[in-house]
């Protein structure tokens, strides 16, 4: 995506609402109910087995198979929008853009690091702005750094919109984790369908002007 497109980013307006926009994710999630909590079935179990068997490697888990793992939720997301069929393998299509989405991951998770060891703010800032990072790269055609900076240019427009959002979205987390574990097969997935629905709508317009590649399909 050429440099001028990108910056068009920058005038269109960076609002939305958040009840519309969990109405949108749960259509998204029971299109594909099934398929979406046996695919949260899975990734828990990874992540279980990782913690009793392999606790010294969770951080490998949490750095090279968490972003494309989780990032199967927004590239299935897209082709429910685009009216595609969905098909159980399409949620590891993350592991396609695997080298960029683990760099993005782990540059964003040393910067915020970084961000709230030196006075807290500037990583819940950084935190807040690279919530559409992964989306960026995958959609959005662009280099590592690009995504991460174009991420948290659109958002830092409206902020504290997103924060409330990332706080809406921790808290049914902390619920669905509560109801014995259960409720994360609902509440984790709806996480990132909710991220995507807002991404599509605040990018729609830009990126369908772009021609199709491997990695921007957001527009039918």
């Amino acid at each position: 995506m050429n440099s001028e497109r990108l910056h068009r980013l920058m005038t269109v307006p960076v609002d939305f609402d958040i009840k519309g926009s969990f109405v949108k994710a749960w259509e998204l999630f029971k299109s594909q109910a099934l398929l979406h909590v046996l695919y949260m079935m899975f990734i828990l179990s990874i992540q279980g087995l990782t913690v009793i068997y392999f606790q010294k490697y969770m951080i490998l888990y949490s750095a090279l198979l968490a972003p494309p793992l989780y990032s199967g939720f927004f590239l299935v997301a897209n082709k429910i929008s685009r009216g595609e069929t969905v098909i159980y393998p399409d949620f590891f299509g993350g592991f396609r853009f695997w080298l960029p989405l683990v760099v993005i991951s782990l540059l964003g998770q040393v910067l915020v690091a970084l961000g709230l060891f030196a006075l807290v703010i500037p990583g819940i800032y950084l935190a807040v702005g690279y919530l559409f990072s992964l989306l960026m790269g995958i959609f959005g055609g662009v280099d590592v750094w690009s995504a991460m900076e174009w991420s948290r240019k659109l958002i830092t427009r409206n902020w504290w919109q997103f924060f409330a959002l990332m706080i809406i979205l921790i808290a049914i987390n902390l619920v669905g984790l509560l109801l014995f574990g259960v409720g994360l097969l609902i509440t984790f997935p709806m996480t990132f369908l909710v991220l995507y629905v807002i991404f599509e709508d605040l990018t729609r317009e830009v990126f369908s002007e772009e021609e199709p590649s491997t990695t921007r399909e957001l527009e039918p």
